[in-house]
């Protein structure tokens, strides 16, 4: 299409998602794009580190011409060429989150003729993105439903505020993506996690991340939490850092995840709790997917072929607008189904069944 489309970034959420979904969709559905008020409901307006890496890497992939792409651009506008498989390297040189680079990048190199490599160098567990973790062991599981999946090879941590992480990503390309239903919980066969500490921090930090995490957990599990405290090695992480991943797996194909990460003041039992409790309550209540998932489920749900259902938590803000940009670029139709009176939703999503034109 030769017209241009205009996207409000002020939309919802109006954050650095609405300009990473559509520049995906962009790419994979080869509409140019005009996105303005780019981050206008954020402190800081405009495109930051983390947001213009991840546009360049989209424009190197598909050779696209780009406007706008500069920090602090409030307009970008966007005219993407064919998807090209190949190596690919991020380098933002801060603590930017690499995971929201991934986040980009991986919808469009799935449909690639062949399997990408990423190296992408920057911050692997920071605030306000997903730590690296939980994208392989809770988003990963999900999306191999669909029919995608990645290698992820974490070579170095990366701490806010020197970043310095690295890891290696493999993404093989798929002819399209299935439709699932994750609508039946099923009994909780797995449960496990990791917690963390790096640095100057003691190990007995991570021992109470891990302590009041099985505390809450037992309460709820029918089966042992298998949980793991320890203390990176200097060569995995050189700057003081700490957190905690957890995650569930049932009978029915569903995996659960929460996390927390330690800010200059770590408190081990508060950061155990946290994320104790957040994974407690979806597996007392029988959600699917985590309201930290379900959002990033949307674009496949979108490009697959057939009518996608997830049981999950009431719709937060970032899923409604990753629903209005998938919607409006894609012409797939979304829509929730009620569940009883727990607030929870089965979102539905009729597919628009894209096909990789290169395979």
């Amino acid at each position: 299409m030769s017209q241009v489309l205009e996207i409000d970034g002020s939309y919802l959420e109006g954050g650095g998602q609405i300009l990473r979904n559509a520049l995906s969709l962009s790419c994979i559905l080869h509409r140019a794009i005009r996105v303005v008020n780019i981050r206008a409901n954020r402190p800081n307006p405009g495109l930051s580190n983390q947001h213009l890496f991840g546009l360049n890497l989209l424009q190197n992939i598909t050779g696209a011409r780009v406007n706008g792409n500069h920090m602090k651009s409030t307009a970008v506008e966007f005219h993407p060429g064919a998807i090209k498989s190949g190596q690919y390297t991020v380098d933002t040189r801060t603590a930017a989150s690499v995971a929201l680079v991934l986040q980009a990048a991986l919808p469009v190199l799935i449909f690639g003729r062949n399997t990408s490599e990423l190296e992408l160098i920057g911050g692997t567990n920071v605030g306000m993105a997903p730590q690296v973790d939980s994208m392989t062991e809770v988003l990963r599981p999900n999306l191999e439903l669909f029919g995608v999946s990645f290698d992820f090879d974490l070579l170095r941590r990366g701490y806010y505020p020197r970043g310095g992480g690295h890891c290696k990503v493999v993404i093989p390309s798929v002819r399209n993506i299935k439709a699932v239903n994750l609508t039946q919980f099923g009994t909780v066969n797995e449960v496990c996690g990791w917690c963390f500490v790096a640095g100057k921090l003691p190990l007995r930090v991570a021992e109470d991340m891990k302590n009041a995490a099985e505390k809450v957990l037992n309460s709820v599990c029918p089966i042992q939490p298998q949980l793991e405290s320890y203390k990176e090695s200097s060569e995995v992480a050189r700057d003081n850092g700490s957190g905690v991943i957890l995650k569930a797996v049932t009978t029915e194909g569903c995996t659960l995840g929460s996390s927390a990460l330690g800010e200059r003041q770590v408190d081990g039992f508060a950061l155990g709790k946290t994320a104790g409790e957040e994974l407690a309550s979806y597996l007392r209540d029988g959600v699917c997917v985590d309201c930290h998932v379900q959002d990033q489920l949307v674009i496949f749900m979108a490009l697959a072929s057939g009518t996608s259902k997830i049981r999950t938590t009431a719709l937060t803000q970032h899923t409604r607008t990753a629903i209005h940009v998938a919607e409006l670029m894609s012409g797939a139709k979304f829509y929730t189904e009620e569940v009883g009176t727990s607030g929870h939703i089965i979102l539905c999503c009729d597919g628009v069944g894209y096909q990789n034109e290169q395979k």
